[in-house]
């Protein structure tokens, strides 16, 4: 019952609304006030500040706050490795990937489920931000995010593959049949890009910067299928990773040309919360990544994931 009611706990403070988080968790708005005072009854603090609505949790709540992250993930840890003993690897692996990174999560995911077919997956994109928010507050097991540009905080890395930047334009615009663009041509071209929330754009952003020039793109979206459809039809160009342009490109409608002058590239990697022991799952993710990091060091490509 603890447990449960602190989970409860959890989502109120993550939704900041009794109504959103009893929905969230499946009972009635009664129900999860109820269960929020037997909690404070328990501890003999007040948790939530009472009011007509939510107005934010108390000193005493941030506090206990913290605690019931660390309880609720070290209960369902047990609970995986209970059963991992008992039936062999099973359970939900959760994982948050940034928007460039989600033509690859299918290279990870796949082998992992033919290894263990009782593994189930949830995957969903978020900003690089949003993925390290998430895992300190162990709503998702791992991410997928940028590990050498902006800081990361108390986590465990894997470099996946390593990101280089093509200009992505329809076959018949003028630049379609180059081999290299340079950034400052580039920079002056009709661009639709990511939203600025997005670290793919705060590194683009950066690159563009350096040619001199002011660029403003005439397009933005947070949805990589917006942009590649906009580029479709041969108004915009967009700059995307390579992996992530033929992925999406199922019709083979657009080119892709390499960004030179200079040639930049950042490491796409697995992250994971640092704390010992891991879930069973996270364990055996990390296990096969780095196995599969060992077997591709010797004939490093870049934009492509190790084999498992």
């Amino acid at each position: 019952m603890l447990v449960e009611r602190l989970e409860l706990f959890m989502v109120l403070a993550r939704e900041e609304h009794f109504g959103r988080a009893a929905e969230q968790f499946g009972v009635t708005q009664p129900t999860l006030s109820f269960a929020i005072k037997q909690l404070e009854q328990m501890l003999g603090v007040m948790l939530v500040e009472r009011g007509s609505r939510f107005r934010g949790l108390t000193p005493e709540g941030r506090q206990v706050l913290t605690w019931a992250r660390r309880i609720v993930s070290d209960t369902r840890s047990l609970q995986e490795e209970m059963r991992a003993a008992r039936a062999g690897l099973s359970g939900r692996l959760r994982i948050a990937a940034i928007p460039t990174a989600l033509a690859i999560v299918a290279g990870i995911t796949t082998p992992f489920h033919e290894k263990h077919p009782g593994v189930s997956f949830s995957v969903l994109s978020r900003t690089s931000v949003e993925i390290l928010s998430m895992l300190g507050n162990f709503d998702i097991d791992a991410g997928i995010t940028y590990i050498d540009h902006e800081p990361l905080g108390n986590v465990i890395t894997v470099p996946l593959y390593s990101e280089r930047y093509h200009l992505v334009v329809s076959g018949s615009a003028p630049l379609a049949a180059r081999r290299t663009v340079s950034w400052a041509e580039v920079a002056q071209l009709p661009l639709c890009l990511l939203t600025p929330d997005m670290q793919n754009r705060r590194i683009i952003d950066s690159h563009l910067a350096q040619t001199g020039l002011s660029v403003r793109p005439t397009l933005e979206s947070n949805s990589m299928v917006v942009l590649l459809s906009h580029v479709r039809t041969g108004i915009w160009s967009s700059i995307m990773p390579l992996n992530l342009a033929t992925a999406l490109d199922f019709g083979g409608s657009v080119r892709c040309i390499p960004i030179v002058e200079p040639q930049v590239q950042h490491m796409v990697g697995m992250v994971v919360p640092k704390r010992e022991p891991h879930t069973p799952l996270v364990a055996a993710l990390l296990a096969a990544l780095r196995k599969a990091e060992a077997l591709s060091a010797s004939n490093p490509e870049p934009e492509k994931l190790p084999v498992f």
